[in-house]
Order: structure tokens, then C-alpha cells, then sequence
């Protein structure tokens, strides 16, 4: 089904002056205007492009590709208000509408927020809102731990991080397992660790310790070719030190070098590791 405020391929039909018509069924023909057209084309040709509606209300299509489409969050700036709400830069010549009414706080231009962008069924106008809890946890999650999903960092708690998983539910990802830094709006993979019995979802971003402890011994195998054989980090390195060289917690990289010693792939002196030949 062709909807408004998603991307999909329609065929080219026709070319006039100032575009190319495209078929998009039951929508009927839309335009795709020259400056977002393609240079080559031939009649027949499918093109993958974003629908939505211009100032006029009328559908249009561009090979521009947003920010976020409906049914989707994004980290988006604030370039403007007026009358209505503010406007939002998500990627398009049109910027996105952010009705009063869908503000949680005042707006300020210049800063970004997070938001869902839906289609208003009103008028089926593409807008935003950032009152983001009434989009999230609206059905229960489908989840199986282990899976890999996509994060949005939404928010801190005293437990860590809140993060949007798949476009649909709230999750946590604690503190104490997260060993780099992440940003408001920040987009990552992660993993479902468990679903709770009241169906709060803890997250972490390493699939299992296994595969978790094989990534950090190949990153420190990089590194150390990097640096000509040796790194002066030991067991006795401050943390701060370690993360800063490695991107890694202490007790990681003492179990990563505790498994590449074994393997003989360096030596654990003193003054730090040296890669084994």
C-alpha cells in the first residue's frame, strides 16, 4: 500500500516541463519536481522516493530521503515557529510541524528534540510531536532475549539509559553495563537482555559475553600492531586510562588480555603487554 510520509518505488509515467509524473495507484499520479529528479530515466523506470504534501496540500515525491518517516522518532533541530507550532529541519525543503499542542515544554529555535512524527488523520498532514510516552508501549513486546534491535537514547535515569527500541517500546540499558558514552537522540544497535513479567525491557549493546570478550581481545590485538607490538596498560592502569585508550571497562580488558594470554598471542609484563610473535 502507497501511503504519505513513507518512502516506496513508483514507476515513472510520463515527463512534462518542470518533472516527472509518477504512479502511485490509488493516490493517482504525483509529481516529482526536476531538482529532485533524476538526470537519466526512461519512461517505465521505478525510482525509490519519500511522498508527503506541499504547501499547496497536494501530494508530492522527492528522492530526498527525511530524517524520520511517520511512524518514526528523530533527534530533530527547531529552525522556526509560528502561528501553529514550531517547524522542525528533518530534511526536506518543507520543515516538519510541531503543533502547540504536541509540545511537551516551549520550543526554542536552535535546540533539538525528540519526536514521533505521525499523519494527522484529520487532514493527513505529516507532523511531529514530543510527547513521546502516549507513541511507546502501546502493545506488548514481542521480544526474545538475545535479539538484536535498534536504539534511540531517549533520556536518563538513576539507573542509566532510557532508550527507545524498534519505534515501539521503552527500554533500560544500566549504567553499570554501558562502557562508552552516549548522547540524547544517539541512534545504536543493541540487544534484548530480558522482558520482564511486567514487560519493562532491560537492554544491553553486547549480544553475550562470549562475543563481547572476542571483540575487545581483537580490538586490543589491533591496537597493539598499531602501536609496534606494545601497549603500557596493565591490570594495575587506572580505568579512566584504560577506557581512554581501549573504549573498554577495566574488568573487560583484564579478562580480554587473561584470554589472549592464554591463547600466547602476547606476554603480561610490568610495564605493560607486548604482542607474541
Amino acid at each position: 500500500m502507497i501511503e504519505i510520509g513513507k518512502s516506496c518505488s513508483l514507476k515513472i509515467v510520463k515527463q512534462v516541463d518542470f518533472g516527472l509524473y509518477l504512479n502511485a495507484h490509488e493516490l493517482g499520479q504525483v509529481l516529482l519536481p526536476n531538482k529532485v529528479a533524476p538526470k537519466e530515466f526512461e519512461i517505465g523506470d521505478s525510482l525509490e522516493v519519500f511522498l508527503y504534501l506541499d504547501s499547496q496540500d497536494l501530494v508530492i515525491a522527492t528522492t530526498k530521503r527525511p530524517k524520520a518517516q511517520v511512524g518514526q522518532f528523530a533527534y530533530l533541530k527547531a529552525v522556526a515557529t509560528g502561528p501553529y507550532g514550531a517547524f522542525l529541519d528533518w530534511g526536506l525543503e518543507k520543515d516538519l510541524l510541531l503543533p502547540f499542542g504536541e509540545q511537551h515544554r516551549e520550543i526554542e529555535v536552535g535546540r533539538s528534540y525528540l519526536v514521533y512524527v505521525y499523519l494527522n488523520s484529520a487532514d493527513e498532514r505529516i507532523v511531529a510531536s514530543s510527547k513521546i510516552d502516549k507513541f511507546l508501549d502501546k502493545t506488548p513486546p514481542p521480544y526474545r532475549n538475545g535479539q538484536e534491535v535498534n536504539l534511540i537514547i531517549g533520556g536518563t535515569t538513576d539507573l542509566g539509559y532510557k532508550a527507545i527500541i524498534d519505534n515501539a517500546h521503552w527500554g533500560v540499558l544500566y549504567k553499570n553495563e554501558v562502557f562508552r558514552d552516549l548522547k540524547f537522540g544517539q541512534r545504536l544497535k543493541g540487544f534484548i537482555k530480558r522482558v520482564r513479567s511486567d514487560d519493562k525491557i532491560d537492554l544491553v549493546l553486547q549480544r553475550g559475553v562470549k562475543e563481547e570478550l572476542d571483540k575487545q581481545a581483537m580490538s586490543i590485538m589491533i591496537k597493539l600492531k598499531q602501536a609496534g607490538g606494545f601497549l603500557p596498560l596493565t591490570d594495575k592502569t587506572d580505568a579512566d586510562l584504560i577506557y581512554a585508550q581501549l573504549a573498554m571497562s577495566k574488568k573487560a580488558f583484564k579478562k580480554s588480555i587473561g584470554g589472549l594470554y592464554k591463547a600466547q598471542k602476547i606476554s603480561i609484563d610490568t610495564d605493560g603487554i607486548r604482542l607474541l610473535d
